[in-house]
């Protein structure tokens, strides 16, 4: 692999999304904002096994990406759920059904390690952030200059750029009704929501999604889904002022049965979906790498 010696600082990041159930990798163009396409690598991560297993399926796609793309890199970005320490690399993700088994664990070390590179090379994101910085850049918040992003999937992230910068809100753990607003603008919300209903279960808000046709109960559920997060948002979204907020997530896939509700509630702010899919986190968390390579 090649690593650059910072005097000649190339534009090109190994980044990685890590999620639940699977990595991608890719090289990114700092200059262009562009992922080379050629790179792109995406493998199923069983974040249930040992140790050896997680870590070494990140291995295989960073050492493929890295043959794939043959360039010269100055650094490596990780978009990384959290709880994570960030700044030293250490994984405390604990009782939320995944990566149990790398709890503690320093996956910086890790990391430099298998690629036999220099720790201070390699730097984490938290993944919401690096998805609505990638978004706020590049995306369906570029042109703004203050954009507030939420992400709905297996949970419910949230992030603020303005002037170029994001920042982790990490609203997701701030209490909401009886519990936090994680339950109740995530994926499992969705599912407990329609058995509540109905007393039948649901694999996936996809799966909701199609029984709509038919089922007024899952209208029920979309339409809550969006009173929940109208309700929950509009006071920080009054104390942000952003100039447009973006959704991202898997869950946006199946927004044309929410966001015309979520519109009505919040007329006062421009709501976009998120434009780049997955390649958001992953030039989210080069561009941050970028940033610490050209300042150490």
């Amino acid at each position: 692999m090649k690593i650059s010696d910072n005097k000649n600082i190339p534009p090109y990041i190994l980044t990685a999304d890590i999620g639940g159930s699977h990595i991608t990798s890719a090289i990114c163009n700092t200059d262009t904002y562009i992922i080379e396409e050629n790179s792109v690598v995406r493998l199923e991560v069983d974040s249930k096994a040992g140790a050896d297993e997680i870590i070494g399926s990140w291995q295989s796609a960073l050492k493929m990406t890295l043959s794939a793309a043959d360039v010269e890199i100055s650094g490596i970005g990780v978009a990384m759920p959290g709880p994570f320490d960030y700044a030293k690399g250490i994984s405390y993700i604990k009782g939320l059904n995944k990566y149990e088994a790398i709890y503690g664990m320093n996956i910086k070390e890790a990391i430099a390690g298998f690629l036999n590179i220099p720790g201070n090379l390699v730097h984490f994101r938290n993944d919401a952030e690096a998805t609505i910085a990638g978004e706020a850049l590049t995306g369906a918040g570029a042109g703004y200059k203050k954009v507030a992003g939420v992400t709905l999937g297996t949970g419910f992230g949230s992030a603020y750029c303005t002037e170029g910068i994001a920042r982790d809100l990490n609203y997701g753990s701030d209490l909401y009704k009886e519990s936090i607003a994680d339950d109740y603008l995530s994926t499992r919300w969705f599912q407990k929501r329609y058995y509540e209903l109905t007393g039948k279960p649901v694999a996936n808000v996809k799966a909701l999604a199609a029984l709509l046709p038919y089922d007024s109960n899952a209208k029920q559920v979309f339409d809550e889904f969006a009173a929940n997060m109208a309700d929950f948002l509009k006071k920080p979204l009054q104390q942000l002022s952003p100039d447009v907020l973006v959704l991202c997530g898997n869950i946006t896939r199946a927004s044309a049965y929410f966001l015309p509700q979520l519109r009505e509630h919040l007329p006062a702010i421009t709501i976009q979906t998120a434009l780049l899919g997955e390649k958001a986190a992953l030039i989210g968390a080069s561009v941050f790498t970028n940033i610490n390579v050209l300042e150490s």
